[in-house]
């Protein structure tokens, strides 16, 4: 039986990474495998481009192709024999972000984008997305006080306003896909909710 695919996306700050290992645990107490991964990366090659993407400036369109060219190494190498063999992927981003970031963020076409997505994965699409949503003054305040940013995380509240709003569109088209995630609530709130979709899988 081939395994399930499941997302992860938001903000920079929406706090989604903290989620993983919980996620892990309630996957592996169904008795299924887990494969956890992230974009950009996953792979030796993505490694190398997420390096470049997160700190060389470049023009937007460079960016997502980029991002395409790390995926589609990522969906031959990590994703597809993982469900293939019954595993289920959960991957800290994919395809949504590409969306939000260069298409919403970046101002890239969404055409662009679109024809990309179909060329590089064909029909894949996750079987879930959860997105962590917070209010983009508490995304940008979290960043204030978190690790060195990369260029992306460095970025204006105007553009993060794009990014979510980008978000929020995504999940407002693809409702049976997505579940939004209030992130800006008690992490322990934050866990329920998260344990709760999970369980119906």
């Amino acid at each position: 039986m081939r395994g399930k695919f499941i997302t992860l996306e938001g903000m920079d700050g929406a706090g989604k990474s903290t989620h993983i290992p919980d996620i892990i645990k309630l996957i592996e107490s169904k008795g299924v495998e887990v494969i956890s991964t992230r974009e950009p990366g996953g792979t030796v090659l993505g490694e190398q481009l997420r390096a470049l993407l997160l700190n060389e400036a470049m023009h937007p369109e460079t960016e997502t192709l980029l991002m395409f060219a790390a995926r589609r190494e990522h969906i031959a190498n990590v994703i597809e024999p993982a469900l293939a063999r019954g595993a289920w992927v959960l991957s800290d981003r994919f395809t949504d972000a590409t969306y939000a970031y260069q298409s919403g963020g970046r101002g890239v076409s969404a055409e662009k984008v679109i024809s990309l997505e179909a060329w590089v994965q064909g029909n894949l699409q996750p079987d879930l997305t959860l997105l962590f949503d917070v209010p983009v003054e508490v995304s940008v305040a979290r960043l204030a006080s978190a690790r060195t940013p990369d260029k992306f995380e460095r970025e204006s509240a105007e553009f993060f306003t794009l990014i979510r709003n980008a978000y929020l569109d995504r999940a407002n088209k693809h409702p049976n896909r997505f579940r939004v995630v209030n992130s800006n609530q008690a992490l322990s709130d934050v866990k329920i909710e998260v344990k709760n979709i999970i369980s119906t899988l």
